[in-house]
C-alpha cells in the first residue's frame, strides 16, 4: 500500500508516447514496489507535500537508481545531465515544430481509462513525457484539472507548452475525497516552495473549470508571489450554470440509469465537430477534409463509453458538491486576488455562462484580460481553433521575470502558427499577387530576398503603405523563403488595452505580438540589434501610413538620424525598400481632414486621441511629421492590381563605427537611405506598367492553368 500512496500510480502507456529520437531531460523511471501497476512517472516531477503523500525514502532511493529513457535504456545520472545541457542550449527557431494537433480527445478518453485504475493515494503532481525537456531558465506552469479530475486535460497542448514550461499536471484520483479547503492548501504549499526556489520567476497556474476557482483561491492567499494565472471556462460561475435545474435529478437518478448521463454531459460540455477537427489539415480539398471529419467523429464517439468510469455516480455527486464550495470559496476572495489572470471564454458553453463570467472576472479582478472564442464549448482546451501557446504569445502573457520584455521573453512562431497564419491571409495573398524584388552586392535585381543578408544585425528602412497593407506578405515571405522572422517596431498604442475591441476575441493587435512586432523605443531597437535580429522600421510611422488623398509614395521622416548611429554601433546592414500598390488595391474615400469634417467623427477622433496622448513617440517635435492623429480612415476596395516590393542594395555599417559617432556623417547616409527608398519607389511605379499579370484576373487564369500564387511572373527587372 506505501507505493501507492508514495508514487503517481500512472501507467507507462501514457508517459512513454513521445518515440522521437531525442532525449528528454525527465526521464521515466518505473517503480519496482508496485508490480500491479508498473507505474512510470519522471524523477524531477515529483513534487508533492510530503505530509500529503508520505514520500519515503525507499522510494527516493528507486528514484535516484532506476533512471530510464524512453527507449527502456539505462541511463547515469551524468549523461542525462549532459543531454539536459546539450537541449538547453537550444533555442527556438522560427517555424519550430510544437506538435499541436499530434494528439487528440481520443487520445485523451485512451489514457484516462488506464489512469482512473485506483491507487488509494492522494492527489499528486506528474510531468507528461510528451511535454518533452523545456528550454532553460522556463517558467513553471501548473495545471490545475477541472472536473474530472484527472489532468489530461492540456492533452492537445503538452508538446507546444513542454518546450517553454516546466509544465506539472494536478491528478485528483476518481475515488478521492479531498475537501476543497484541503486542495487549495496543498497547491499552495509547491506554489511557496517554488517561488522559494525561484523568487524571480512567475508561477503560471492554469485553471480548467473546476480547476479555475482553484487557482483563483490559491492566488487570492498569495498575492505577494508573482502568478499568471489563466482561467478556462473559470466555474466561479457554478451558481449561474443552466444545469442547476437537473442536478436534483442526477443525485436522484437509479445506478443502472447513470450511464447514460456521461454521454449526456460530453455533449452539454464540449463541441463535437470542434474535438474531431484537432488533428484535421484544413487546406486539404474539402472532400478530404469531410472523410477525415466523418472518421474522427465515428472514432470518437465509441470512447465516450469511458466517461461513466471517469465519473462514476459517487464521484458526480461529490464533485457537483466540490463545485458548488469552490465556486463560493473564490468568489468570497476576488477582491484579494493581485496576480496577472488571463480568462478564456466559449461562446457555446452549455454548462457555464462563461461569456457573463468573463465579462464580470474583468471587471472584478484588478489586472485581467479575456480571450472570447465564440464557436467553442466548456472543454475549450480540448478543441480545435485554441492553441493555448498562442494565445499566452499573442497576449503578451509569457515571461521569464516580473515584468515582460518584448526581445528576451520572445518566442517564434510556430509552424502550426504560420499554416493558420497562411490559411488565415490566403485571400489577401491571392487578392495582392505580391512580386518581391531585391538588389544584390553588385546592383543586380533579382527576384526573391536572395540580396537580403542572411546574418543580422540587419536594419529594413522602408516606406510605410496605408493601413500598413503590406505587412502580412512582408512578413510571410521572409518566413516562407529565408526562415527568418522581421521584428517590426510599431507605435505602442498597439500594445495597449486601448485597442481591445469590446468583443475581446484573439485579434489583429494580438497577431501583431505573436509575429514579433514590438513598441518603438531605443532601448527595443538596442536590443534586437544586440541579439542579430532582422529589424523593420517605418521612419515616417502613423503620419505615413494614415497619410491624406494625394500624398500615395510620399515620405513623411523626422529629421533625427538616431537609428543610423545605433546600426552603426552594432555594425548593422542596413536595406533599404520601397513598396507599391496600395492605389490599385484600395481608395482612399475618407481621410482625416474629411472625418474632422463630420461632427460626431471628430469628436470621436478628438476623444480617442486624448486617451493616446501618453503614447506619442514625437511629442516635441515641430512640423508635419509631428501630427500623428489616430484614426480609422474610410476605404473603398477596388478591382485589385499588385502589390511590389524592392530592397535596395545593402548599405554595411560595420568597420564606419568611428565615422557615424560624427552627427553630420550621421545625417549624409539617413539622408542617402531616404533617397534610396524614394529611388525604389519611383522604380516600380515605372516597372509595374510593364507586369503582363498586374491585373487580378490575368493572374488567376494563369494560377489555374500553370503555377500557384507565387510563381506568377512579372515584369524584367
Amino acid at each position: 500500500m506505501a507505493s501507492s500512496v508514495e508514487i503517481f500510480g500512472l501507467l507507462p502507456l501514457y508517459f512513454g508516447l513521445n518515440l522521437q529520437k531525442r532525449v528528454h531531460s525527465r526521464c521515466p523511471i518505473r517503480c519496482l514496489a508496485s508490480r500491479d501497476s508498473a507505474a512510470a512517472l519522471c524523477s524531477d516531477s515529483v513534487k508533492v507535500n510530503a505530509a500529503v503523500n508520505g514520500v519515503s525514502s525507499a522510494v527516493k532511493e528507486d528514484t535516484k537508481r532506476a533512471l530510464v529513457d524512453f527507449n527502456g535504456h539505462m541511463s547515469s545520472n551524468v549523461e542525462v545531465k549532459k543531454r539536459k545541457k546539450d537541449f538547453e542550449e537550444e533555442k527556438l527557431e522560427p517555424l519550430w515544430n510544437d506538435g499541436y494537433g499530434t494528439q487528440t480527445v481520443k487520445d485523451y478518453l485512451d489514457y484516462a481509462k488506464d489512469i482512473i485504475k485506483p491507487d488509494g493515494g492522494p492527489p499528486r503532481w506528474f510531468t507528461p513525457i510528451s511535454c518533452g525537456p523545456h528550454l532553460r531558465d522556463s517558467p513553471i506552469l501548473l495545471f490545475l484539472p477541472g472536473m474530472d479530475g484527472l489532468g489530461l486535460g492540456l492533452i492537445l497542448h503538452h508538446k507546444a507548452l513542454g518546450r517553454v514550461f516546466d509544465v506539472r499536471c494536478m491528478h485528483i484520483p476518481v475515488q478521492d475525497r479531498t475537501p476543497f479547503g484541503e486542495l487549495v492548501r496543498w497547491v499552495e504549499d509547491t506554489v511557496r516552495a517554488e517561488h522559494a526556489s525561484s523568487p524571480n520567476k512567475p508561477i503560471y497556474l492554469v485553471g480548467d473549470s473546476f480547476g479555475g476557482c482553484l487557482a483563483l483561491a490559491v492566488a487570492s492567499r498569495n498575492p505577494k508571489i508573482d502568478l499568471v494565472v489563466i482561467l478556462a471556462n473559470p466555474a466561479t460561475s457554478f451558481g449561474r450554470s443552466q444545469l442547476q435545474p437537473l442536478l436534483p435529478l442526477l443525485a436522484a437518478m437509479p445506478d443502472e440509469l447513470h450511464i447514460t448521463v456521461p454521454y449526456l454531459l460530453s455533449f452539454v460540455m464540449g463541441e463535437p465537430l470542434k474535438m474531431a477537427t484537432v488533428d484535421i489539415n484544413k487546406m486539404q480539398p474539402p472532400t478530404k477534409y469531410a472523410e477525415q471529419l466523418a472518421d474522427n467523429l465515428t472514432g470518437l464517439l465509441p470512447s465516450l463509453s469511458g466517461l461513466a468510469e471517469i465519473i462514476p455516480r459517487e464521484t458526480l455527486l461529490w464533485k457537483l458538491k466540490l463545485l458548488k464550495s469552490a465556486a463560493a470559496y473564490a468568489n468570497s476572495r476576488l477582491h484579494a486576488v493581485k496576480a496577472e489572470v488571463l480568462v478564456l471564454a466559449s461562446g457555446k458553453d452549455n454548462m457555464l455562462p462563461s461569456r457573463d463570467e468573463a465579462r464580470r472576472l474583468l471587471s472584478s479582478l484588478q489586472n485581467c484580460k479575456v480571450r472570447y472564442f465564440k464557436d467553442n464549448g466548456h472543454t475549450i482546451l480540448l478543441e480545435d481553433g485554441v492553441n493555448l501557446l498562442t494565445i499566452i504569445k499573442g497576449t503578451g502573457t509569457y515571461r521569464h521575470s516580473r515584468n515582460h520584455d518584448y526581445v528576451t521573453d520572445f518566442l517564434p512562431p510556430s509552424m502550426s502558427e504560420f499554416k493558420q497564419a497562411v490559411m488565415g491571409n490566403g485571400f489577401f495573398r491571392t487578392y495582392t499577387g505580391p512580386v518581391i524584388l531585391s538588389t544584390m552586392e553588385d546592383g543586380k535585381i533579382v527576384r526573391g530576398l536572395a540580396g537580403v543578408p542572411d546574418e543580422g544585425p540587419v536594419l529594413l528602412v522602408g516606406y510605410h503603405m496605408l493601413m500598413g497593407l503590406e505587412l502580412f506578405p512582408l512578413v510571410e515571405e521572409f518566413l516562407r523563403e529565408k526562415k527568418i522572422l522581421i521584428r517590426g517596431i510599431a507605435h505602442p498604442t498597439l500594445f495597449s488595452h486601448l485597442v481591445e475591441g469590446e468583443s475581446k476575441e484573439f485579434s489583429f493587435f494580438d497577431f501583431l505580438r505573436l509575429y514579433g512586432a514590438l513598441p518603438v523605443s531605443a532601448s527595443n531597437l538596442f536590443k534586437l540589434f544586440k541579439t542579430k535580429s532582422h529589424v523593420l522600421l517605418y521612419p515616417g510611422g502613423a503620419r505615413e501610413a494614415l497619410h491624406r488623398k494625394g500624398e500615395e509614395y510620399k515620405l513623411f521622416w523626422p529629421d533625427q538620424p538616431e537609428f543610423v548611429r545605433m546600426a552603426a554601433r552594432f555594425g548593422a546592414t542596413i536595406v533599404p525598400f520601397g513598396v507599391v500598390g496600395e492605389d490599385d488595391i484600395a481608395e482612399l474615400a475618407l481621410d482625416y481632414d474629411d472625418l474632422m469634417k463630420i461632427p460626431i467623427w471628430s469628436d470621436r477622433i478628438r476623444r480617442d486621441n486624448e486617451k493616446y496622448k501618453s503614447f506619442n513617440v514625437r511629442a516635441g517635435m515641430s512640423g508635419e511629421v509631428a501630427n500623428q492623429a489616430l484614426y480609422l480612415p474610410g476605404l473603398l476596395p477596388k478591382f485589385p492590381g499588385r502589390l511590389y516590393y524592392l530592397f535596395g542594395k545593402p548599405i554595411h555599417t560595420k568597420g564606419r563605427e568611428e565615422m557615424l559617432k560624427d552627427k553630420e556623417k550621421a545625417r549624409e547616409l539617413y539622408l542617402q537611405i531616404k533617397s534610396q527608398v524614394e529611388t525604389n519607389l519611383s522604380y516600380l511605379l515605372k516597372k509595374r506598367n510593364e507586369d503582363p499579370y498586374r491585373n487580378i484576373v490575368d493572374r488567376t487564369i494563369y494560377r489555374v492553368l500553370h503555377a500557384p500564387v507565387d510563381q506568377v511572373p512579372t515584369f524584367e527587372p
